[in-house]
């Protein structure tokens, strides 16, 4: 299947390591020019090395999102570099455990920076340059925001909310013909992910049950298969999808995870 994205611009938050790093690879094989954008440094140049020693068209941005302008300056940048703007990716956000018992109204808010403020701040800036491209907009989610997960209050109603603007703003974007559509992986072995299980006291048995509540082939998702979809959602061939939240979970939230 032909993408059609050769030259489309994607900026994708978060994108240098991770499920965002599986996106900026995506898109630059499919002739897509990434430009992602995070505070990490090093994991960005690395990943812009990475592309550029491939022939890719690439762009990093190294920024904290949680400040406002650095949203706007994202953008700005962007144009400025590449002169257009076709789809925004918003997937930055951390599983940063600020739960009712454990935090504060303090570390609450914290979190919701962390998480949720950037995708509101992004979408905001992007606006004028995505209805100049009649482009899109891909939300990445999170199984928390249906299942729970217990002592992540912040992570959590975060990505609860990021589902209820998706829904929003395709209402709210009909007239210019731009897409806003959610990706909702579950489990996805990611470095966070890997550091988090590291900081347990088993981490092979943790994984081991983990994977076996994952209806199915008891596996993770693999980061390219959220890539994937995303992908498909900020394609030319998803021309009719909007206000959708889509599930890449291995079945976890939609089948009985008491199967065997």
């Amino acid at each position: 299947m032909d993408l059609q994205i050769k030259d489309k611009v994607v900026l994708i938050t978060g994108g240098a390591k991770g499920i965002g790093a599986a996106i900026a690879r995506a898109c630059a094989h499919e002739g897509a020019i990434p430009v992602f954008v995070d505070r990490d440094a090093e994991a960005g140049e690395q990943l812009q090395s990475e592309l550029q020693a491939a022939g890719k068209v690439c762009g990093l941005i190294c920024v904290d999102l949680q400040v406002p302008e650095n949203c706007s300056s994202a953008v700005e940048r962007t144009l400025q570099d590449f002169g257009r703007l076709d789809v925004l990716v918003n997937n930055a956000g951390t599983n940063d455990r600020v739960g009712l018992e454990q935090g504060s109204p303090e570390k609450y808010l914290a979190s919701l920076q962390r998480n949720l403020l950037h995708y509101y701040n992004m979408a905001h800036y992007a606006l004028p340059a995505l209805k100049k491209s009649q482009g899109c907009i891909v939300n990445i989610a999170s199984k928390t925001a249906f299942t729970g997960q217990g002592g992540t209050s912040g992570y959590a109603s975060s990505k609860g909310a990021i589902l209820a603007l998706t829904r929003e703003w395709a209402v709210e974007l009909l007239p210019y013909g731009i897409r806003v559509n959610a990706v909702v992986p579950a489990e996805v072995m990611t470095s966070l992910y890997k550091e988090w299980l590291s900081s347990l006291p088993n981490p092979e048995e943790k994984l081991q049950q983990i994977v076996s509540k994952i209806p199915l082939g008891k596996r993770m998702t693999h980061a390219e298969e959220i890539a994937a979809m995303a992908l498909f959602l900020l394609s030319p061939q998803a021309a009719h999808i909007t206000a959708q939240f889509l599930f890449v979970d291995g079945g976890y939230v939609h089948l009985d995870r008491a199967l065997s």
